[in-house]
């Protein structure tokens, strides 16, 4: 995850003369788990990674095996569990689970698509004391409708996010863009905005595209470009007026190259703390500080290798598979620097960005380490290639 709305505070600080803002220290203990503790789910959305549906799957962890795998998740070292499904609150132990998980400190997320979310339940989410909820928002309307391929869907989750907004509770609209709902992304903003929600999460689509060829010209690249910068200037505009949105982005860590040369064109003199703060950052965490485990019992280096089993919780403890990198994903993801190959083993921003989504590389190539045909910088951008201009190539620090 990139969090822009830190790197506009401390550009914000900086521009009142303030000391910059502090920065947690050190990595976590464990990597943050993203739990599908379900499959099924009320809806049947067209980008639906779990390809859920209203059914029930076979073998998925009982209520016992949850537990069990939880004290073996604290044990190596986790701390922050997201409870996502499918729907997790149609599984009848949620609350169980997530009080279970309170209980031994960890900070819990659930991730819904609020449909289910009525006043009644909205009081239930409220005293479980979940630390954040996130409902998807694919846009507005008709929009969210189609992609999720229910009428009245959208009104639904809106009315979830109001409910629990009301009552206090942490509350954030995920979005995922496409070719086919970018129209509703700065209207979507502007919702954020109005109704006073607490996290922008912009999730860009984690699409085998087309490679480096026309590059330049691509429509999907061109298009998440601009939903970057109007990002950019959404979060420092919060930022500027001291307020406490959070703008964030995930599935493509070229976000923090494209921020640094934002940077660099707009605030050039904050340019070497910005790519400090970039480099100790450290870009694509998957395998290494963020893990999913499946309905099923089974790890995956993130929510987006579900094709990639390592072990089940079922048959070995959470921390003895994470920690095996007789996998040779694994072994490379936990690598440092990464064995990318291609324009991103070229990249002179590699520092940054870690290699950005090895999913895309192996769908599109069959090879882990292959260039991440989702990178929308240009070769002349990181360094491929020389740039036409005397600017040249953007240096990680300034010298001084």
């Amino acid at each position: 995850m990139f969090r822009i709305s830190q790197y506009m505070q401390l550009i914000a600080a900086l521009e009142r003369g303030e000391a910059p803002p502090r920065t947690r220290a050190g990595q976590l203990s464990g990597p943050v788990v993203i739990w599908n503790l379900i499959r099924r789910c009320n809806l049947t959305c067209r980008h639906c990674y779990s390809i859920s549906a209203d059914t029930d799957f076979p073998n998925e962890l009982s209520t016992e095996e949850v537990f069990r795998t939880m004290d073996d998740l604290h044990a190596a070292g986790v701390r922050v569990l997201i409870l996502s499904g499918g729907e997790p609150l149609l599984r009848p132990d949620i609350w169980q689970i997530a009080d279970r998980a309170k209980a031994k400190g960890f900070y819990v997320g659930l991730s819904t698509n609020g449909t289910l979310i009525d006043a009644a339940l909205a009081e239930r989410v409220a005293a479980q004391g979940f630390d954040y909820v996130g409902i998807s928002l694919d846009g507005i309307g008709a929009t969210h409708d189609h992609f999720r391929r229910k009428e009245g869907a959208f009104d639904a989750s809106l009315a979830a996010i109001r409910l629990l907004h009301a009552r206090g509770v942490k509350v954030g609209a995920r979005y995922t863009m496409t070719e086919g709902n970018a129209h509703d992304f700065e209207p979507l903003l502007d919702l954020c905005e109005r109704e006073g929600i607490d996290k922008f999460y912009f999730s860009h689509l984690n699409y085998a595209g087309r490679g480096n060829k026309n590059r330049k010209t691509d429509a999907q690249h061109a298009t998440t470009r601009r939903a970057m910068v109007t990002l950019f200037a959404r979060a420092l505009t919060d930022a500027l007026a001291g307020g406490a949105r959070e703008y964030v982005t995930g599935n493509n860590d070229a976000d923090g190259v494209f921020l640094l040369q934002w940077v660099h064109r707009h605030f050039p003199q904050h340019h070497a703390i910005v790519a400090e703060r970039l480099v100790r950052w450290g870009g694509n965490a998957s395998g290494v500080n963020v893990a999913n485990i499946d309905n099923l019992g089974v790890v995956h280096p993130d929510t987006m290798w579900w094709h990639h089993p390592l072990g089940n919780v079922k048959d070995r403890a959470f921390g003895e598979i994470w920690a095996d990198t007789s996998d040779p994903l694994m072994a490379g993801l936990k690598q440092h620097p990464r064995p990318v190959t291609g324009r991103c083993g070229a990249c002179a921003y590699l520092a940054i960005c870690n290699g950005n989504t090895r999913t895309r590389a192996q769908q599109l190539t069959g090879d882990f380490w292959a260039e991440d045909p989702g990178c929308y910088l240009s070769d002349e951008e990181i360094g491929v290639e020389p740039m036409p201009s005397a600017r040249g190539v953007i240096p990680l620090v300034e010298a001084r």
